[in-house]
């Protein structure tokens, strides 16, 4: 049994044990192994122990791993984590089932456009710039609700709103600030938590954790 399987029990019974103390039923909430430079033989040993969802942060990379990988796998979800530019959307579709970084109306229309193009629709999480920091993605969150408003009148599913808190900062105000925001827009879907950070994003409301040092680095 490989490392990765054994720290993916530990850190799913992590998450249920969270999602206990916040009285949540623990079968809501998503664990994506996020397996950006990972070998397809480390991904095949967490396949094999029962991961579906798996996130990438490259679109060029994840095209050379996860075709092959999808065709062999047909029920696994392939999660788009990282910022994605407006150019890869056509690429973009082929290969994600989920987009955790839509930010902006260019890169919706750009997704949309590509998608009609192939019949295939990936659902997207809006991400918002929780922290208000100039050098990261996300729209600003007065723009939530006009953006919101756009996936919705979209053919693009919406699967709610993700954010990654500052750096160095205490998170779980900003799991708060998010999860709050998703409500007063009438979302469900919550991607936030990372290694460091899952179990209170748990406690706060996470539906997806994108977990990957955690996961695959002793």
């Amino acid at each position: 049994m490989s490392n990765a399987v054994v720290r993916r029990q530990t850190i799913l019974d992590a998450i249920a044990a969270a999602a206990k103390l916040a009285r949540r039923d623990p079968g809501e909430i998503t664990l994506v192994a996020v397996s950006k430079t990972r070998s397809v033989d480390e991904i095949e040993a967490l396949i094999t122990a029962g991961q579906r969802d798996f996130g990438e942060s490259r679109v060029q990379e994840a095209g050379d791993k996860w075709p092959a990988l999808k065709a062999a796998h047909p029920d696994l979800r392939l999660h788009c984590v990282g910022r994605l530019q407006s150019n890869k959307a056509a690429e973009a579709v082929e290969l994600f089932d989920v987009i955790h970084s839509l930010d902006r109306r260019s890169l919706l229309d750009a997704l949309v456009k590509a998608g009609e193009a192939a019949g295939r629709l990936p659902a997207a999480y809006v991400q918002v710039n929780i922290g208000e920091e100039e050098q990261k993605g996300g729209c600003a969150i007065g723009e939530i609700g006009a953006l919101v408003a756009a996936v919705r009148a979209s053919p693009l599913p919406l699967a709610g709103l993700m954010a990654i808190p500052p750096l160095g900062l205490e998170p779980s105000p900003y799991f708060a600030l998010l999860a709050k925001l998703a409500d007063d827009h009438g979302v469900a879907g919550l991607s936030m938590g990372m290694s460091n950070d899952f179990k209170p994003a748990v406690m706060l409301g996470a539906t997806a954790v994108r977990v990957g040092t955690a996961l695959f680095e002793d």
